[in-house]
């Protein structure tokens, strides 16, 4: 069940264009934000940030004649849980409940950092439901571990261990952002988190399902697996240390594990790259949905 509503708490960012929905589903009631009419394409937002995370973004998709869906995932934005416990698999649980209320049975699927890992359990276990895929910051499931990318997990430990009312507003330094953001910005990322549950949730999420899918990544679960969904990997160059050398030595031989993945990077962007490059993001993802085959 679908239901309007304009009553939020903290306030909604702005963003022109955009409906609000909030879905309900078993234990959850969902916010949506959608954006024009078509074909669907559903984004995935990254952590700490929430559907306005693609404000730049997804008009430029919907101008282009698809429907783009933005959901808050949950324990993040102003989506509210009844539960807050969350297990490896939750948010997927919680993204094929979603799809089937709003009676999508297959859409483009663009992702960034934490969303990765919604979207590529979706792209693995049930690919009927995807077209095509486009992760933003991470690299593809099938990578091998390498020393190299230590550094890039150096942002985890604040999150592991979370404490109440902490802020998270250093994530979005000079070292995950090729542009520094306004302060207006930060705090639109951040606005949720003044919601007791939101930042709760901070701690489970990272504990209950970044950490035990990275291990799984580390230990080769998914080079024992193929990937099928035509993938797209999109990376900043400035996004240290991920960098297009240390990309091509832990993702070697893609096509071993994958029907058809690609590697894309954008000059002038960081890990924070709808913030840094939403015109070049959006313009990817639309020349990938084309060449991967929209219709098919």
């Amino acid at each position: 069940m679908t239901t309007p509503t304009v009553d939020w708490s903290p306030p909604l960012p702005e963003a022109a264009g955009f409906d609000h929905l909030v879905v309900r589903t078993p234990g959850l009631r969902t916010h949506v934000a959608t954006i024009g009419q078509g074909e669907p394409v559903v984004l995935l937002h990254g952590f700490p940030e929430h559907w306005w995370q693609w404000h730049a973004v997804a008009p430029i998709i919907a101008a282009r004649g698809y429907r783009v869906i933005c959901p808050d995932l949950r324990g993040a934005g102003w989506t509210v849980a009844e539960d807050p416990r969350v297990e490896r698999e939750t948010r997927l649980r919680d993204l094929l409940a979603l799809l089937d209320v709003l009676r999508i049975e297959r859409a483009h699927v663009v992702s960034h950092d934490m969303g990765v890992i919604t979207a590529m359990q979706l792209t693995y276990d049930h690919p009927e439901r995807v077209r095509s895929a486009v992760q933003l910051a991470v690299p593809p499931a099938f990578f091998t571990f390498s020393p190299r990318i230590i550094p890039g997990f150096r942002h985890l430990p604040p999150f592991i261990w979370h404490r109440p009312g902490a802020s998270l507003g250093g994530v979005f330094s000079e070292a995950y952002a090729a542009h520094p953001m306004s302060e207006a910005t930060v705090e639109a990322h951040l606005a949720p988190l003044r919601r007791p549950d939101i930042d709760a949730a901070v701690r489970p999420l990272t504990r209950g399902m970044v950490l035990p899918e990275a291990l799984r990544m580390m230990r080769g679960v998914y080079r024992r697996r193929r990937l099928t969904v035509p993938t797209l990997v999109v990376y900043g160059r400035r996004d240290y240390p991920w960098t297009e050398p240390v990309l091509r030595r832990i993702c070697r031989d893609p096509g071993r594990y994958a029907d058809r993945v690609e590697f894309a990077y954008v000059d002038d962007a960081a890990h924070f790259i709808t913030d840094d490059a939403p015109a070049e993001v959006a313009d990817l993802a639309l020349d990938w949905f084309d060449r991967s085959g929209s219709s098919a």
